[in-house]
């Protein structure tokens, strides 16, 4: 039971997602596409890694992932930063053009926040974010976010 709410939960997330995606370019071109889209969710997701930290994370070549990062840059989703303490390597941010189209997502998952704060009482909420943290933390070692919980 649980097993299927949870994953219904992150299917709705999902398809809500999808129907934003669609309802925006149903007149246009998108100009990202899905394995584009899941590398720039990936860099912003990892805090500005570099083009090789990208690539290991991913487990694609370097090459790879440079064809894939110069199309982002071209398109104008991601930029390269030179880096501060070695100069020939350039760390990976997202722009306010990804943002922009990534807020489609954060938009939805924010006001189902607000309707669970004012379903669930300060205690029940507490408890979820603790159950949430436990998985973030220690059931989903495998991927590792920058800047969550103790997982720095």
């Amino acid at each position: 039971m649980l097993k299927d709410v949870f994953f219904a939960v992150y299917t709705k997330f999902k398809l809500h997602f999808y129907q934003e995606i669609f309802r925006r370019f149903q007149t246009r071109e998108a100009s990202l596409t899905t394995m584009e889209t899941f590398c720039v969710e990936s860099i912003q997701a990892l805090g500005s890694p570099t083009v090789n930290e990208f690539a290991t994370f991913m487990r694609i070549s370097t090459p790879n992932a440079a064809y894939k990062v110069n199309s982002l840059v071209d398109k104008g989703y991601i930029r390269k930063i030179r880096s501060e303490k070695d100069r020939r390597e350039y760390h990976l941010e997202v722009t306010q053009k990804y943002l922009d189209y990534y807020n489609i997502s954060t938009a939805y998952m924010s006001q189902v926040m607000d309707r669970i704060l004012q379903r669930f009482s300060p205690e029940e909420c507490a408890k979820l974010e603790e159950m949430l943290e436990v998985v973030s933390q220690e059931l989903m070692p495998e991927i590792r976010l920058p800047g969550v919980g103790d997982e720095k």
